[in-house]
């Protein structure tokens, strides 16, 4: 079969590019913005990429088009393929109904920690010997890939296995489907990391995300199981609307909790009161740690030893664009992330200033999330932004003036609209010792490399 992919490089259309790939179809694809690291892994994979949405694209006859919900009414190829009646369907939906059938289907959701958390997951499943397909919004650096069908377990390699580990988005499914990606799952294992307002340019409320939470727990079966962060009151309003799965949580005494954290980073798992190990990595953040007990408990669910999970972890690599070091220069290292939310960005900060002590920070962000460029959390920005010693902000883009918004932190905070003038002034105040940590959900125009080819 020959699948186009209409937004092949977001994160979640290119790895169902890699899955289809893997199973043997043609795929090519277009999208209106092309950069790495997607790109260079559908490149690798022999995908031919299109520029943009025009219409010619339909001579190239694909026997699907695949609608990534980037895609929005008014684009040349979408109108032509509803005026020639063309046979299409949305990115979970194509998954649904040819991938994820008849699997043992993991889901991770929440506002935070998705990807970090899947691939937790994958990890230790993989490290089990039992080789999960996986699709995550970034790329694992125990994996190399974003995304790939389920393997052939070590104790049984004449069978395929029957896990699946996906990152369950809250977004909407596509411009005809308004509906969260996450209901098409129907997951067995169903991990609610947090919940939080988001995506403000498609919820209008906090009550109406939980809602999608609802439709998602309401699909999982009464032998599966949910493990749910027993610190959010948000979620449990969304499991009191009606629960009919077997539920653990985390975070809390009467479940999965964090114990004593040890100099070098580890920490101990207890499980309603009892010890069950100690996880040995370098991983930054209380955030990372609720994480990785909730990686724990549905691998456990999915067969996985307690122990064997946790030994599993101090293997884990991480995630791309996520608190990644992309190198040092002139004394001064420069990480990625991939944090956009204020939530997320504080725990990123807390983490970071854990790991560098007393040296300055420079956290330069661009908020360019849908719900960041509504300025929907303005206001939370200065709070979230608070243990950076500097702060150097984007405003390109941006229908709200972000120097209004951190005009709480007085000097320390800078605003830009001109990115060489942002790039010439973080390399002006930074000095050896220092740490730039670039925080955006984009390409930010290459900042990182540009600021290290600077500094050296």
């Amino acid at each position: 079969m020959h699948i186009h992919i209409l937004g092949i490089c977001g994160t979640f259309m290119g790895g169902i590019a890699a899955i289809a790939k893997q199973a043997g179809h043609k795929v090519t694809g277009c999208d209106a913005n092309v950069y790495p690291p997607m790109s260079t892994q559908l490149e690798a994979m022999g995908i031919e990429l299109v520029q943009g949405f025009g219409a010619e694209q339909v001579d190239l006859n694909p026997d699907v088009y695949v609608i990534g919900n980037v895609v929005t009414r008014g684009k040349p190829l979408m109108e032509e393929i509803l005026n020639r009646g063309l046979p299409y369907i949305s990115g979970p939906q194509w998954l649904a109904e040819n991938v994820l059938r008849d699997k043992w289907v993991l889901a991770v959701a929440g506002t935070h920690g998705k990807t970090t958390t899947s691939s937790m997951l994958a990890w230790i499943l993989e490290d089990a010997g039992l080789a999960p397909g996986f699709l995550i919004g970034g790329i694992p650096e125990n994996f190399g890939v974003s995304a790939r069908l389920p393997g052939k377990p070590a104790l049984d390699p004449a069978s395929v296995s029957p896990f699946f580990v996906i990152e369950a988005d809250e977004y909407d499914t596509a411009f005809f489907d308004k509906r969260s990606k996450f209901v098409h799952y129907r997951p067995r294992t169903a991990i609610l990391n947090n919940l939080e307002f988001d995506h403000a340019d498609i919820f209008a409320d906090l009550a109406a995300i939980e809602t999608q939470f609802h439709h998602l727990v309401r699909t999982i079966p009464g032998n599966g199981r949910i493990v749910s962060n027993g610190r959010e009151a948000n979620l449990d309003r969304v499991l009191a609307r009606g629960c009919w799965t077997p539920t653990e949580r985390f975070g809390v005494d009467a479940g999965w909790q964090l114990g004593a954290l040890h100099d070098d980073g580890g920490f101990d798992v207890w499980l309603e009161g009892k010890l069950q190990g100690t996880v040995r990595w370098a991983l930054l953040g209380e955030h990372n740690r609720l994480n990785a007990v909730a990686a724990i408990a549905a691998a456990r669910h999915a067969g996985v030893a307690v122990k064997d999970a946790i030994d599993a972890l101090s293997r884990f690599a991480n995630v791309k664009r996520r608190m990644e070091v992309k190198g040092v220069a002139g004394g001064v290292t420069v990480y990625d992330d991939f944090a956009h939310h204020p939530t997320a960005i504080a725990t990123t900060l807390e983490g970071l200033r854990r790991k560098v002590g007393a040296a300055r920070i420079l956290a330069v962000l661009e908020p360019r999330s849908n719900t960041m460029k509504l300025g929907t959390m303005k206001d939370a920005l200065p709070g979230s932004l608070a243990l950076a010693d500097r702060v150097f902000c984007s405003a390109a883009g941006l229908n709200w003036n972000p120097g209004e918004a951190l005009q709480p932190m007085g000097d320390k905070a800078r605003t830009f609209t001109d990115f060489d003038a942002l790039l010439g002034a973080i390399v002006a105040e930074a000095k050896p010792g220092d740490h730039v940590l670039v925080m955006s959900n984009g390409g930010f125009g290459g900042i990182h490399q540009k600021l290290l080819d600077k500094l050296a």
